[in-house]
């Protein structure tokens, strides 16, 4: 009887926080709609110059070495762009701004990128379009966060499911232009071919960013280019064009063309100051969210004020630091498993055949799209930290059972896919906690993107580097050290997280007594 009146209980609940998700969600589906569509334009971009690059070598009749500087320059600016992203929050016009404005320079680069006959525009092109991608990464994630505060986890798992379809799909679409032979046609006495797996080869070992000891392989510099890549890039451009229009048009809803007018709407009062219209029973729904909307909180140059931060205590810089560095291992994780399990698989003693361990980086980022889109139904049944905390020891068992087993290429495939579905949560995870902590003033969000995009970029480097210098199996102990030491960080910051609720409630009668006081002085 207890049990069957619990259970009744439970689908009442659900039921409950089903309608007011539903009533959240259709109350502003074109801004979260909007944001989603951005995120899949930086999936696109993410992954689709991997398995051009070699059409775009021959493109600007590079050499293998210097191909590679275009992947560096998108990565860096990808770094950077997500670092200054978080200036571009002043004001919600402001922001849908910057979103429109880079979601077009994509297209508008993609469009550009097949007629750079040469090294350093491809270089300058692929870092404008790391530049846009920061900014939509962090601009996505912040209007997201604030729109809907603490029910965002589930919006957020499915902003981060769009990055993992986008980038599945942008190899799909551009497979049919790429090249099987040589795309340089050398002259006929120094003519010399590589074949479709020796290329196919090629462009995996490049996923990784970075080329050693491949000079066995030879590439003509010189000679007739023959490549159908321009029209991948074409339709990439295509395909994308209707974010910027999606973002235009949410824009024109709202009457904020403006680009960083003061007098705009605040990015966390955009549903309630835009004019949106709510029926009677959302706005009930919807009065826990409104009364946690501090003013002037969408301008993140407020998060840098000397006289806000002299007042605050260590434990808010301690989580923004534990939270940062707990992404800067879980990103450097994706990045360096997507550039190097390809290297790791085909080398002694895995031994995999080229074509085989090709699909190792498919099955780990369909592992990623699935695992995200798995964890919308559950983030909003159990609480961010429980998700973070289950999905932490995943990955560190599944990396600890892939170093064990590592002569097994069966399980290295089950391996990649498990620790793609246990990885892919906790970036959204921890944005969610970690703004839930400090009430959703938006400095986190930009905090962590930042650190997300540096361990991405340097840890892929690092693992470069200690494979070229103690062979492949140095990949596996390199992760393995990553999820334990991002493990011990997320320790930290649980640790961190209670002594600032207790600071918090410590502080909180002060603050009721200064306040009535305040009060009463204006009285």
């Amino acid at each position: 009887m207890n049990s069957r009146l619990l259970d009744r209980n439970c689908n009442i609940v659900l039921k409950v926080v089903d309608e007011r998700l539903w009533a959240l969600f259709r109350s502003r589906w074109q801004h979260t709609l909007t944001y989603w569509s951005g995120f899949f334009s930086f999936g696109l971009c993410l992954a689709l110059l991997g398995p051009t690059v070699l059409d775009l070598r021959c493109q600007t009749q590079a050499s293998l070495q210097g191909i590679t500087l275009v992947f560096f320059s998108q990565q860096f600016c990808l770094f950077v762009g997500s670092s200054v992203g978080g200036f571009f929050s002043k004001s919600y016009a402001c922001s849908l701004s910057s979103l429109a404005v880079s979601t077009f320079t994509i297209s508008a680069v993609f469009a550009f990128i097949p007629i750079c006959r040469n090294l350093p525009m491809l270089a300058v092109a692929m870092a404008i379009t790391g530049l846009a991608m920061g900014v939509i990464d962090t601009i996505s994630n912040l209007q997201l966060v604030k729109l809907y505060q603490k029910d965002s986890t589930v919006f957020l798992q499915a902003l981060h499911f769009f990055v993992g379809l986008g980038a599945l799909l942008s190899p799909l679409i551009a497979d049919p232009f790429l090249s099987d032979t040589d795309c340089v046609l050398g002259n006929s006495t120094s003519n010399f071919t590589n074949s479709s797996s020796t290329l196919r080869h090629m462009r995996n070992k490049l996923a990784g960013r970075h080329v050693y000891n491949e000079s066995h392989f030879q590439f003509q510099t010189e000679g007739e280019v023959v490549t159908r890549v321009s029209y991948a890039f074409w339709i990439m451009a295509l395909i994308n064009l209707p974010v910027p229009i999606a973002v235009l048009v949410l824009m024109y809803r709202e009457r904020v063309l403006t680009c960083c007018s003061e007098s705009s709407p605040l990015l966390l009062d955009g549903d309630r100051q835009l004019g949106t219209p709510r029926s009677a029973s959302e706005q009930v729904d919807l009065t826990s969210q409104e009364h946690l909307e501090p003013a002037g909180h969408a301008n993140m140059l407020n998060c840098c004020h000397l006289s806000k931060l002299r007042e605050v205590p260590l434990s808010f810089f301690g989580l923004h630091i534990f939270g940062g560095m707990v992404l800067f291992f879980s990103d450097g994780i994706v990045g360096s498993y997507t550039g190097f399990v390809y290297t790791y698989a085909v080398a002694s003693p895995m031994n995999l055949p080229h074509k085989m361990a090709g699909y190792l980086t498919s099955v780990f980022w369909a592992s990623i799209t699935v695992g995200r889109l798995a964890s919308i139904p559950l983030s909003y049944r159990i609480k961010p930290v429980r998700l973070l905390t289950f999905n932490q020891v995943g990955v560190i068992i599944t990396l600890f059972l892939l170093l064990i087993l590592y002569t097994s290429s069966v399980f290295l495939f089950v391996g990649t896919s498990f620790l793609g579905l246990f990885i892919s949560s906790i970036y959204p995870c921890m944005l969610a906690f970690t703004e839930d902590i400090l009430d959703y003033k938006g400095c986190a969000t930009t905090v962590l993107v930042t650190c997300a995009g540096m361990g991405e970029m340097l840890l892929q480097l690092l693992v470069g580097s200690v494979i070229n210098s103690h062979g492949s199996y140095s990949f596996l102990l390199c992760g393995m050290i990553f999820g334990v030491m991002g493990f011990a960080v997320f320790l930290g910051l649980l640790l961190v997280h209670h002594i600032h609720k207790t600071h918090s409630r410590a502080a909180s009668p002060v603050s009721v007594v200064e306040k009535s006081e305040a009060n009463g002085a204006n009285h």
